[in-house]
């Protein structure tokens, strides 16, 4: 099987994608604090974000584990499950973290300004996601998948603080 990291490691224009608009980056994979899952289970930051989030590997496995979403204000959840669903998630909607609702109307607002000021973001979304050797599920199956993944009663996923044993908030309230 591919390794979708490696894939964009060797394909800057679909890492620039990620980049921007996405922001999600390989080389911030540090959350710059300790934390751990309260189920115990092994926690892997391998990416993160501008803002200094970071998106976490949860469990035993490869780019097939459940994947957290940890920001630096102290919110965190399952966004998806596996690497690509993930990158499925960041490619269609870039600026799913607008989306608390998950609705279509929340994704076309956003989408507008970024569209505004780059309109050529779906033909560059598509070129990453060749690269990648993905074929793009629809705004609306992304968006229902993330409110599946991340509204799930997943008590195996709360991410704690260490120091103080605090779990972080939910990402999304339900």
């Amino acid at each position: 099987m591919r390794s979708l990291i490696s894939a964009i490691t060797q394909h800057p224009e679909a890492a620039e994608f990620l980049r921007w608009p996405g922001d999600f980056e390989l080389d911030r994979s540090d959350h710059g604090e300790e934390v751990h899952l309260a189920s115990g289970a092994a926690l892997e930051g391998f990416a993160g974000d501008g803002s200094g989030g970071t998106f976490f590997f949860c469990g035993e496995g490869g780019e097939e584990r459940p994947v957290l979403y940890a920001d630096s204000e102290g919110s965190a959840g399952l966004v998806a499950i596996g690497l690509q669903e993930l990158l499925n998630l960041i490619l269609v909607v870039p600026w799913w973290r607008d989306c608390s609702d998950f609705t279509a109307a929340e994704s076309a607002e956003a989408a507008a300004e970024y569209l505004e000021d780059e309109p050529d973001l779906p033909a560059q979304r598509d070129r990453a996601a060749a690269a990648l050797g993905l074929t793009l599920p629809t705004e609306a199956e992304v968006l229902t998948r993330l409110r599946e993944v991340a509204t799930a009663p997943n008590q195996d996923f709360v991410l704690i603080f260490t120091p103080e044993n605090n779990p972080y908030e939910p990402l999304f309230a339900l």
